[in-house]
């Protein structure tokens, strides 16, 4: 069987009593790096492993030689170098490929940079997008950036210290005040959140209080929702059906504001002003 399994994203105690389990017990660990893996073992205590590199490059061949293995009978183990696999990394190859072959796969819970950072950033996190890496080129960010800032759900990005200037830069290029977080060094000795308005974001990188050092996590907050055209006759005509079977009117224009994100006050004039 495989197990997807988390690890740390900053501070080793991140990683869950299951997961050390897991590792302690498998045959084989599939990596992105194995220098990374062998330290995260050693510290452990967790000794002679048979450690095999997965990654971007190597994913389809690594994918059927670890299918091989598990189907000769040994328990192999998906890790990335920080939090859980296939987010961002490799893995989605493998697990397809599994199911395919109906072996089980286990995921492994655990620290996971994008949730850590958007439950610290204090923006609105019931509706939320995980855009993971977005594109270098500078045409296709700016056109990726500007579709995000139209979404009316929270977002999530990761990015490099060497360029999350950029990405911070295009977004302030279409909406300087839009209220977005800044995570870095999650978990770790120097974590720091900052939430703000991007452009005082920005000041704050030119004042070195946010150094451009450690992988980043950019959180940008909702647009504001499209109100619906509706003209008065309808929201008269939706008013009176609700008072015509006996709804109160105070209730009924509360409802109808609701419904179309229409001040009460301005529905409460419109009511009024037909009948007199």
């Amino acid at each position: 069987m495989l197990y997807l399994v988390a690890t740390p994203i900053g501070n080793l105690e991140d990683i869950t009593i299951r997961a050390l389990k897991i590792l302690s017990n498998v045959d084989i660990i599939a990596c992105e790096d194995t220098r990374n893996t062998q330290k995260l073992l050693n510290h452990f205590e967790i000794k002679d492993k048979k450690l095999i590199s997965y990654h971007e490059h190597n994913e389809e061949k690594s994918s059927n030689k670890i299918i091989e293995y598990i189907l000769a009978g040994n328990e192999v183990a998906l890790v990335s170098d920080a939090g859980l696999p296939c987010i961002s990394d490799p893995g989605y190859i493998l697990v397809k490929k599994c199911r395919e072959k109906n072996i089980n796969v286990f995921a492994i819970p655990g620290a996971n940079a994008g949730l850590t950072a958007l439950i610290s950033s204090g923006i609105e996190s019931y509706n939320y997008t995980f855009y993971g890496f977005l594109p270098r080129k500078t045409s296709e960010l700016s056109n990726k950036v500007k579709n995000i800032l139209k979404q009316e759900t929270t977002a999530i990005i990761y990015e490099s210290p060497h360029r999350v200037l950029k990405l911070l830069e295009t977004i302030a290029s279409y909406d300087g005040n839009r209220v977005i977080s800044i995570a870095r060094e999650l978990t770790k000795i120097y974590e720091q959140v900052e939430t703000n308005k991007v452009k005082n974001i920005l000041e704050l990188f030119a004042e070195n209080k946010i150094k451009e050092k450690g992988e980043f996590v950019v959180i940008i907050s909702p647009g504001e929702k499209e109100l619906e055209k509706i003209d008065d006759n309808k929201l008269l005509e939706e008013i009176n059906a609700l008072t015509n079977n006996g709804m109160k009117n105070s209730e009924a224009i509360k409802i109808i504001s609701n419904k179309y994100n229409i001040n009460k006050r301005k529905v409460y004039n419109l009511y009024h002003e037909q009948s007199s």
